[in-house]
């Protein structure tokens, strides 16, 4: 099975709170799942927003089952899978694959000084390309909107790869303070450094932090020697190291 029907698999065998927040472009659905432990804080994690990064889909799915047993406080909703048109691509076709159907890079392109980034292209392309205008994909309005009706305290962003921990966006100070406290945490649990992301823009994250006001982490997995896509055989280690992030938030949120 591939990372896509494993996903359905576990879906249908997921006995909490799951649901759709959405389609994409291609007229899949997103899935998602809510581990509820108390009402607040809320947490958003979304994974495999890039398509050769599904190993991350993986994690999100261990994650998920993990915080039902640990977890004592709060409420994660998983999102594991928010392309996968761009997955399907990247395992049966372009393996370096990341966008969507349309060829848009979906993680720059949310409102969040979208098109300003070193690397953006303003064509299609397998990746960095912008779109036409922000959230115009079918999976960042869908990301947008599930995102304003939880209106969660903080979220997450997993992708691979570095084993890095991103957190600036232009935040001053409390503010500033506040994030990189956190980011400081997850960084003493995951043994992942905290690392300036630079000119990049356009964001799930991004968004989060500029129009939302609150904390957003983008968490890169899988060592820097792996090759992408990074497979199904290293999803245990990596799940390993991440295994106390969520338990870890709900308690300093």
């Amino acid at each position: 099975m591939d990372v896509l029907e494993e996903l359905k698999v576990f879906y249908s065998g997921f006995s909490g709170l799951k649901g759709y927040i959405g389609s994409t472009e291609n007229g899949a659905l997103i899935p998602y799942f809510a581990v509820r432990k108390t009402e607040r804080p809320v947490i958003i994690a979304q994974y495999a927003i890039h398509a050769r990064e599904y190993v991350t889909a993986y994690l999100g799915m261990m994650q998920a089952q993990d915080f039902k047993k640990r977890g004592e406080r709060g409420t994660v909703y998983f999102v594991p899978a928010v392309n996968p048109d761009g997955i399907a691509e990247a395992l049966y076709g372009d393996k370096m694959y990341k966008a969507n159907a349309n060829m848009v890079d979906l993680n720059v392109n949310f409102d969040a000084k979208w098109g300003e980034g070193a690397e953006n292209v303003r064509i299609k392309s397998s990746a960095n390309f912008i779109g036409e205008f922000p959230f115009s994909e079918s999976e960042t309005r869908a990301l947008r909107d599930f995102t304003l009706s939880v209106m969660p305290d903080m979220t997450l962003s997993y992708h691979s790869k570095g084993e890095e921990i991103y957190w600036e966006f232009y935040q001053t100070g409390s503010a500033r303070e506040r994030d990189y406290k956190i980011a400081s945490a997850v960084s003493a649990a995951t043994g992942y450094p905290v690392k300036s992301a630079g000119n990049s823009v356009g964001g799930y994250k991004d968004w989060c932090v500029e129009k939302l006001k609150i904390p957003a982490l983008t968490i890169e997995v899988g060592n820097d020697r792996l090759s992408h896509p990074i497979g199904k055989e290293h999803a245990e280690e990596i799940f390993a190291q991440n295994r106390d992030v969520m338990k870890i938030l709900t308690e300093i949120l």
